[in-house]
This record gives structure tokens, sequence and C-alpha cells, in this order.
């Protein structure tokens, strides 16, 4: 269970994070939120999906990680094994939030997080004095980017739908050891709708910033195959 506080250097003067990648830290899952400002750097190394919530009829995206609820396989023991951490990762266990009656976002904490340290473990989040460490202000950082481009999403999507370019994605992988894999419940940008997208709507995805992203996650469905070798090695590995 969350229990999230506004971060303040009074009540959190001693805090400490774990920056280290483990199962135990809450690393070991399927996927994560995807934001289409850092499409770039996730396609080089993860297959983007975008995924609709039905109650709400919206879509989001996810970088993808594994074929089932808690496999990362990118996570080798203590190590992350990619160059780049999608930023909902990497912020953890921070985010961002409001309080009644304060003006604008505020950085909140997970209290109840693995990733808290105990003692002297982990990284200081202020130092004694009370101001941000460099871990915060990078923090920080990517907290900022990680809210700017979640409500640049919506705007993404809502393009996205008006140019019918989603389809559903249903995949079913045998393995070597012959086990199947499934990936259900999925969408993929329409690459012939793409293609077949006149100079007008292409000018209009560009002119949004929106052609980039959408290419990025074309490119992105490549890594699937990455994603089952790397399936295959860790079956084979036992």
């Amino acid at each position: 269970m969350s229990d999230h506080a506004v971060l303040t250097a009074d009540d959190h003067r001693a805090l400490r994070i774990r920056t280290d990648r483990d199962a135990a830290l809450g690393d070991a899952v399927m996927c994560c939120m995807a934001m289409p400002c850092e499409f770039r750097e996730i396609q080089a190394h993860y297959p983007i999906l975008f995924q609709r919530d039905i109650e709400r009829d919206t879509f989001s995206a996810l970088a993808m990680f594994g074929f089932e609820n808690g496999e990362n396989l990118f996570l080798d023991g203590t190590r992350w094994d990619a160059d780049y951490v999608p930023l909902a990762i990497r912020t953890q266990p921070f985010l961002i939030g409001g309080a009644p009656g304060a003006a604008g976002n505020q950085v909140h904490v997970d209290m109840a997080s693995p990733r808290i340290g105990a003692g002297d473990d982990g990284v200081r989040v202020f130092d004694d004095d009370g101001r941000p460490s460099p871990f915060l202000e990078e923090i920080a950082d990517h907290l900022g980017a990680l809210d700017a481009g979640y409500h640049a999403a919506g705007d993404f999507f809502a393009t996205l739908r008006r140019h019918e370019l989603l389809e559903p994605l249903t995949l079913e992988i045998t393995l070597d050891d012959g086990s199947v894999n499934r990936l259900v419940g999925f969408h993929v940008i329409d690459e012939a709708r793409l293609a077949a997208l006149d100079a007008a709507a292409l000018g209009e995805l560009s002119e949004a910033d929106h052609l980039m992203p959408v290419f990025m996650a074309v490119a992105s469905v490549g890594r699937l195959r990455d994603l089952i070798a790397r399936k295959n090695r860790r079956n084979g590995n036992g």
C-alpha cells in the first residue's frame, strides 16, 4: 500500500533513496508508462505498445520489458541491461502531485516504497542544511519531463484516434522450449493507414511534433524480436 507524502526538508532531512536495481526494489515489472517525448530513447531498447483503458476510453503508451506480470527481461540480478531506463522507472519513489490550497505541483514521495533507505543505505535527498542534493535536483528534472510529457500525451493520442492510426495487436510466440507466450490487449500503429495519410494529415502531425514519436513507435515493434531472444536466453539458463 502506498504512503504518499509531500517532500519537504523539514520532514525528510535524513531521507535516503536506494538507486540500485533489484526485483525486491520493485524493478520486476512487465512494463511501464512511456511518454511520447522519450519514444526516441525507448525504441532503441524496448517495444512500445499502446493500451486502451476501456472505462475511461483513453490510451496510454507502454515500454515493454517482458511477456507476463512480474517479468522484466532487462533485469539481470542487480543490473538493468539497457542504456536507457524510462522516466516512469527512474523517478521512483517520487511523483508529481498537488495539495489542497497549494499553487502548482509538488514533489511527493512514497514512504512505503522499498526504495526508502534504512540508516546510511542509499543516496541523500537533502544535505545537512536542508538544500536539495544533486540527486534530488536530477529527480526534479525527470519529474518535470514526465509531467510535461503526460500532459502533452493527451493531444498525441487524440490525433492518433482522429486518424485511426491504432490497431489491435495479438501476438502469440512459440519459444525455443516449446512454451507459448501471448501478448493480448495491446495496440500498435497501423502502418497501412499511416502510409495512406495525405500531405495535409502528415503536415498536421509534423506541425504538432507527433510525427517523430509515431515513427519511433513503429520502429520499436522490431524490438519484440529482441524481447523474444531475451526470453529464450532466460529460459535456456533455467
